[in-house]
């Protein structure tokens, strides 16, 4: 009796939790709470102390990042680079599978030295051994499937270097929320990119990013009129028909 008793206090207190919401548009999530913030203001401690002459810090020409010849794209953590996603696949899938089969099969004994003759006597009226046994037997198959997927997606966000990998792979994650009236839409980009693959203009393209999370999507009254109600959810999930 416990697990209905939770379960129903359980969708008692998300419905308390969305009436909250009621006539109030979708708050922004705390950028303070992400991993971005947390990497851009926490520095991180030096793994190597290296010493530089006194001649190489007073040059015109050094290679720092702040110096007139520096290579400002993003390489540390807490750096910014934009990531260029730019989807546009197509796809088409078709499969068909048949199957036929038939088969006839009887025996009968019309004579055998005037035993089926003497058996047919004894049997009841229209029975017979002239024809023992007939059977037939068909089985039929057809098996048809066809998927066609269409996506295109043109976007561009700025990600934030969280993480200095030991083999110099960067860990990068961005986020991107717009409000319009009452819905938010959300942008997630996550993944591991090569500082070489960073580019002079200081972005990277989708596809050269290993392990992308791209996600999508929003929340607000809109989204929220496209999902099923929670008591439906659980229906489709339990029902077994």
């Amino acid at each position: 009796m416990k697990s209905p008793a939770l379960l129903l206090l359980s969708i008692a207190l998300m419905a308390c939790g969305r009436l909250e919401q009621v006539g109030k548009a979708p708050a922004f999530t705390p950028v303070e709470n992400g991993n971005e913030f947390f990497a851009m203001s926490a520095q991180p401690m030096p793994r190597t102390t290296e010493a530089h002459p006194p001649m190489q810090e007073a040059s015109l020409w050094s290679g720092a990042r702040n110096s007139l010849l520096g290579d400002r794209r993003a390489a540390q953590r807490g750096d910014i680079l934009t990531v260029v996603i730019e989807i546009d696949d197509k796809a088409e899938i078709s499969n068909s599978t048949g199957r036929s089969r038939a088969g006839t099969d009887s025996m009968g004994i019309p004579s055998m030295l005037g035993i089926p003759q003497r058996i047919d006597g004894r049997l009841p009226d229209g029975a017979s051994m002239a024809d023992a046994y007939a059977t037939n037997s068909a089985s039929s198959y057809k098996g048809d499937g066809q998927v066609s997927r269409n996506e295109k997606l043109t976007l561009r966000i700025a990600a934030t270097i969280i993480e200095t990998l030991p083999n110099s792979v960067l860990r990068i994650q961005g986020s991107q929320e717009v409000r319009v009236n009452y819905e938010v839409r959300e942008l997630i980009v996550t993944g591991f990119v090569r500082p070489e693959d960073v580019s002079r203009q200081n972005e990277i393209t989708y596809d050269k990013i290993a392990g992308a999370r791209i996600s999508y999507g929003g929340r607000g009254q809109i989204s929220d009129v496209q999902q099923p109600r929670y008591g439906q959810q659980v229906a489709d999930i339990l029902l077994p028909f």
